[in-house]
């Protein structure tokens, strides 16, 4: 049987270096020999500890003479390991790629994670190596309309394939209510007040600014809100401080971080997840994750968050950086009886657990490689 190699420039912490191990882990489960090429990282003994093989080459660079100095490398590391497909999940590396297929025909895929910057023109031409394999995989149909928008793909030449929740390790059954009282007790959090919680590195775009606003037009300003991705750094970090010294007095803000694997019980312990991105996530893990928890999700109306949420039944869309509608918003579910919130977090699981896991994913990128595979 050929193997399938993929390709992304480092393994270190993210949403792209998490789904290749995902896809590794589904590799060799399925009995089928597959390689992972990057340039290292943190999550590298992850692959070793499931008998995958990491293969170490400076592909996170950008420079054009080393981009084909890899190339090298990698077709003789292609013909090595008798590749049937190469998967490739970054523009730099994806060069190399398309070279080193060129020159031994080996095919390439790629995912489409993101919508890349388009502007100057040559960011287009730079990005137009993602599509030039025989298929490109777009994480969301966002995504899909975004490549046949920019870049006239033909619909036929893309798979939507979505990124998924690990349903296993996000599944309020395993969270007890022991587990969520030593985590509030760890950070110090209230237990009298509604928590709201918001997850993603601590970046202007991710919207914690507006949430932050929000609290001037609420009337329940008596909530905690936890802002979980670390702390803010350079001019955001006076921004939000400037911000934050303009909250009512009951509202209390913790700023944090925690592993991936305790992010089951930042769910839990949470009445709402709120997700106000000012620019559209191309898929939305955090509300696939908080949707498996049964919490119940406010995100902006934009991106792949449309894709998940179904607006009134699965949880609630609201017009992107509008600070008031966000707080009207999220005042209406406080208000909410238990039960009628405890109903849309229960839709909000099912739909995940039924189109949204790491499974699916799987399963579906699986079936794509198989038509590669055969000698």
């Amino acid at each position: 049987m050929k193997s399938i190699i993929q390709v992304l420039p480092a393994l270190n912490q993210g949403g792209v270096e998490r789904g290749t191990i995902e896809i590794a882990t589904a590799l060799k489960k399925a009995g089928i020999p597959n390689y992972v090429i990057s340039s290292g990282g943190k999550m590298v003994p992850e692959l070793t500890k499931i008998g995958v093989e990491h293969i170490t080459l400076p592909v996170a660079t950008k420079n054009p003479i080393k981009l084909w100095l890899n190339s090298k490398k990698m077709a003789r590391i292609f013909k090595e390991k008798n590749a049937g497909l190469i998967h490739v999940r970054s523009r730099a590396p994806a060069w190399s790629v398309k070279w080193a297929s060129q020159k031994i025909n080996v095919p390439y895929i790629a995912t489409y994670h993101g919508c890349y910057g388009i502007k100057p023109a040559l960011k287009k031409i730079y990005n137009r190596v993602m599509i030039q394999g025989e298929k490109v995989i777009a994480v969301s149909d966002f995504i899909k309309k975004h490549l046949m928008d920019e870049y006239q793909v033909p619909e036929n030449k893309i798979v939507v394939i979505p990124r998924g929740a690990d349903t296993k390790l996000f599944d309020p059954e395993r969270v007890g209510q022991d587990k969520i009282q030593a985590f509030l007790t760890q950070y110090d959090i209230p237990v009298d007040k509604p928590i709201i919680s918001l997850v993603g590195r601590l970046s202007r775009i991710k919207g914690q600014s507006v949430m932050l606003d929000a609290f001037q037009y609420m009337k329940h300003s008596e909530v905690t809100l936890l802002l979980v991705g670390g702390n803010p750094k350079g001019e955001y970090e006076k921004e939000l401080q400037t911000e934050l010294a303009k909250l009512p007095e009951d509202t209390t803000v913790k700023i944090f971080a925690v592993p991936g694997k305790e992010m089951p019980v930042v769910y839990a312990a949470s009445d709402i997840f709120v997700q106000p991105t000012l620019v559209p996530e191309s898929f939305g893990r955090s509300i696939a994750e908080a949707g498996a928890m049964k919490r119940v999700v406010v995100a902006s109306a934009h991106g792949g968050a449309c894709e998940l949420i179904e607006n009134g039944v699965t949880g609630f869309l609201v017009p992107t950086g509008d600070a008031k509608a966000l707080a009207e918003m999220v005042d209406k579910v406080l208000d909410m009886p238990q039960k009628e919130r405890d109903q849309i977090g229960e839709r909000a699981c099912a739909n995940i657990r039924e189109n949204f896991t790491i499974q699916k994913m799987c399963e579906k990128t699986l079936a794509l490689y198989q038509k590669y595979l055969v000698e």
